[in-house]
């Protein structure tokens, strides 16, 4: 089991406070461990007496795992090394902790695990072709997004939903997250919230560019066609761990590491090189709020 990353038996799991990053490591940790024992998912999910659907929602980092199915689990993929079975017992703990959003209330579970892992991270690179990243979103502009949600949240919960966002957004003030924007000229342009509300978007998005930790780059539509411009994606960077990629979707988020951030990390880097520098971003950024029919 040589391959399966380790941490000193009874120490702290250095970086990873958020139960949610303990879940996703605590779960890639077991699927490496089931692949290499040469175990289906099916044969697994039979040992602790679950679902094989459950047990990939484990895998996933979805749900966390108690103590006698993770020992379980372990003893039929073979695992005797003994420090290894307590750092991953110390994490399945950790795991079942409720992380700080859950006093906002019932949120989607996708976007928990979301916040969980963000959370967790040192960097995040994130491109988006339609809106501003939620860590740069000021409250009235999250707010007109979320209200016009087709299921209709209540204004109970578009409140609770941004509320989150802010206190997402404290990452960034208090210096402890690293952000990476680049975004189409589009964002800009959207007028989510009417002009008032987008004008002070993006005096937000320039007082977040003039921060130490954050970069914020636009693709010009001069610049034509270029990689990835019909998906955008959220690239991961843990201390502690394998970097991370998050695409939502319609009908599922998606998450892949490995060979899979490699190939995004690439696709990033060319649209770094495509964007304006962050000084010629700003100054499009402020002809485009000078621009804005705003009294």
């Amino acid at each position: 089991m040589s391959r399966v990353h380790r941490t000193p038996a009874g120490g702290t799991i250095t970086g990873m406070e958020s139960p949610t990053f303990v879940r996703f490591q605590l779960g890639a940790q077991l699927r490496k461990a089931r692949e290499q024992a040469d175990v289906t998912a099916e044969e697994a999910a039979a040992a602790i007496e679950v679902t094989a659907s459950t047990l990939r929602r484990i895998e996933a980092g979805r749900v966390g795992i108690k103590g006698p199915a993770l020992n379980a689990l372990l003893d039929r993929y073979g695992v005797t090394d003994a420090e290894l079975r307590d750092t991953l017992l110390s994490m399945a703990r950790t795991g079942k902790q409720r992380g700080w959003w859950a006093k906002y209330g019932d949120l989607p579970s996708s976007y928990r695990q979301y916040i969980g892992l963000e959370s967790a991270a040192e960097e995040v690179q994130t491109f988006e072709t339609l809106v501003v990243p939620g860590l740069l979103q000021t409250p009235a502009y999250s707010r007109a997004m979320m209200a016009e949600d087709a299921f209709e949240p209540s204004p109970e919960a578009v409140e609770r939903r941004v509320a989150v966002r802010t206190h997402r957004q404290e990452l960034i003030s208090s210096g402890k997250l690293r952000l990476v924007a680049v975004l189409d000229e589009a964002v800009l342009h959207r007028q989510i919230g009417g002009a008032a509300v987008m004008a002070d978007q993006l005096t937000a998005l320039l007082d977040a560019g003039s921060r130490w930790n954050v970069t914020v780059q636009v693709i010009p539509f001069r610049e034509g066609a270029y990689a990835s411009m019909l998906s955008s994606f959220h690239i991961l960077n843990f201390a502690d761990g394998p970097s991370v990629v998050y695409i939502e979707g319609l009908t599922g988020d998606l998450y892949a590491e490995g060979e899979d951030v490699r190939r995004c990390t690439v696709v990033f880097n060319s649209l770094r090189a495509a964007a304006l520098s962050p000084t010629d971003s700003a100054a499009m950024i402020k002809a485009i709020r000078g621009a804005l029919p705003v009294e």
